[in-house]
């Protein structure tokens, strides 16, 4: 039997939730169920304001506008992470700086962000890499000594958390000025396609609503808060259907037992992998101190690519599929022309050696394990 590298999970009540949203007579966007979703996350996290979005890009280049970034300025963000995180910013002109990983884990290193702010760096961009954490009172001290905008690109983040220097345990997405979440079909909780963008500082709550409303004040006027609505800033067609939000809205529902398979699933992983991976000198994941594991993705660095490839290639005999991950963006062909000549060895390591094995809610994951050690 082939066991693919993800498998949707489905709940048994999103067909009933669409069918719903047809009957209610609303399909476009903004209506009851994206006002559910939207709830669910500023009841459960604490987040000033949420508008779900057609993608986590979208939340990203939303939060590109409204921190007003212009052509020519800059912003920090580690190479290793998906385009869409610097595709956003370079879409508004500006340059993207990139941050070389920890040698502990996939993330940026937090202890080279200084050294890369100049007087034309606008922000900084938090990618929490297998929901894991970034060091966030450090960033969060940087951008109040620098002036500077924080964006959380928790995209794999959703119900991940980061205890800080007072203690207090805070929401990934909650921290940063402005936050992105990805609900592709990949992650943890899925529509399918679709996103969400977390308002935290109420600066930007009222502009949020009007660039996701194509520019306009429609969402004011059905409030009945103006008399007629028009075009009054930039903006797209950012908000998601209620099909999108009724699919999201039965995972939510679940969110507490999908969580929990997961973590399982991820915690079973490391405990039979320890020994076999010491002996074969791959690391396993590293949960820092200050954070929390959400089990949206279990990897192994390799000691080198020819490693991961045969591993690989011999988990596939076996009809199990694993894959690697992120290309680093600074040797991208579109942006290795403009990267500084700054060496991203760490960034660079995870691009040839991390290989992600199969997650998802129905996994088998001793299996996967036994035909690791058995085939490598």
């Amino acid at each position: 039997m082939k066991i693919p590298f993800n498998k949707p999970y489905l709940t048994g009540k999103e067909l009933v939730y669409i069918e719903d949203a047809v009957k209610k007579g609303k399909i476009s966007g903004n209506g009851y169920y994206t006002q559910l979703c939207q709830d669910f996350f500023e009841n459960k996290y604490g987040f000033h304001k949420c508008l779900l979005t057609t993608s986590c890009t979208d939340a990203l280049e939303m939060a590109a506008i409204l921190i007003n970034i212009q052509e020519g300025d800059e912003v920090i963000m580690p190479s290793y992470t998906f385009v869409s995180t610097a595709n956003a910013f370079v879409l508004r002109g500006a340059k993207i700086i990139f941050i070389d990983s920890r040698t502990d884990h996939p993330g940026l290193d937090e202890d080279k962000i200084e050294a890369l702010i100049t007087p034309k760096t606008k922000a900084i961009v938090s990618v929490h890499y297998a929901g894991v954490a970034c060091d966030m009172d450090k960033i969060m001290d940087l951008a109040q000594q620098y002036n500077l905008f924080v964006i959380e690109d928790a995209a794999q983040a959703i119900d991940s958390f980061y205890t800080g220097k007072d203690g207090a345990q805070r929401p990934l997405g909650s921290i940063g000025h402005l936050s992105a979440f990805s609900f592709h079909e990949t992650k943890n909780i899925i529509s399918g396609e679709g996103g969400m963008l977390a308002i935290n500082d109420s600066q930007f709550a009222e502009r949020a609503e009007i660039i996701w409303e194509k520019g306009t004040n429609r969402s004011a006027f059905f409030r009945g808060e103006v008399d007629k609505y028009g075009w009054v800033d930039v903006g797209s067609s950012f908000l998601p259907s209620e099909i999108i939000a009724a699919f999201l809205w039965a995972q939510l529902e679940n969110l507490d037992a999908i969580q929990q398979a997961r973590v399982s699933h991820w915690e079973k992983y490391n405990r039979e992998l320890q020994n076999w991976a010491a002996k074969n000198e791959i690391q396993l994941p590293v949960i820092p101190s200050y954070a929390t594991n959400n089990g949206h993705i279990f990897y192994l660095v390799c000691k080198n690519l020819e490693q991961r490839i045969a591993i690989i290639e011999k988990l596939k005999s076996k009809n199990i599929i694993s894959v690697f991950h992120y290309i680093s963006l600074h040797s991208s062909s579109f942006y290795n022309q403009i990267h500084q000549e700054r060496p991203l060895t760490e960034s660079d390591r995870y691009s040839d050696c991390l290989l992600r094995l199969p997650m998802y809610y129905e996994l088998d994951v001793l299996n996967i394990v036994k035909n690791l050690k058995n085939e490598y």
